[in-house]
């Protein structure tokens, strides 16, 4: 199937330098503002409840409490409008749609973080011990054995199979 004109000029006004973000995170979206005359560069900084797919149509909405009362606001994704978008946390949600975050109050209405990002970087990485190393401190001893789950009170199968 050949593309239509409609596509081609659609795909001529696409933005190159979009932000990878997901629902959930935080962002801080730096939108022009025009008044009069002048125009300045006016953030507005919330939570993605929703992000819409399409090529030069997509969208995603912004929410945010403003003096107890909940803002949302629509962007375009590829608007010529806003000067960039910041990432500030990735948000741990299994939902595309958080529409679910209007009805909850205080601190119910927060989306939990990545732990991943608030750490800085991740221990894993290769030059990140070689630096502690070098710094001369001691290498960091493993984990704790993780607690019990809670559950059923009572014998473990293990416990069970050696005691009888």
């Amino acid at each position: 199937m050949r593309p239509s004109a409609l596509d081609y000029i659609e795909s001529k006004q696409l933005r190159k330098d979009v932000t990878d973000f997901r629902t959930g995170d935080t962002v801080r979206v730096h939108w022009k503002v025009r008044e009069g005359e002048k125009e300045r560069v006016q953030p507005f900084e919330g939570v993605v409840i929703r992000k819409t797919k399409g090529a030069n149509r997509a969208t995603f909405t912004v929410r945010k409490m403003s003096y107890g009362v909940g803002v949302e606001r629509i962007f375009p994704l590829h608007s010529p409008r806003y000067e960039r978008i910041e990432v500030l946390t990735r948000g741990d949600v299994r939902h595309n749609r958080l529409f679910y975050l209007r009805d909850l109050r205080g601190k119910a209405s927060r989306v939990d973080t990545q732990e991943e990002l608030l750490e800085g970087p991740a221990a894993g990485a290769p030059g990140a011990a070689p630096a502690a190393e070098a710094a001369g401190a001691a290498p960091e001893s493993p984990a704790p054995a993780a607690p019990a789950p809670k559950g059923k009170k009572g014998k473990t199968k293990t416990a069970a199979a050696t005691q009888g």
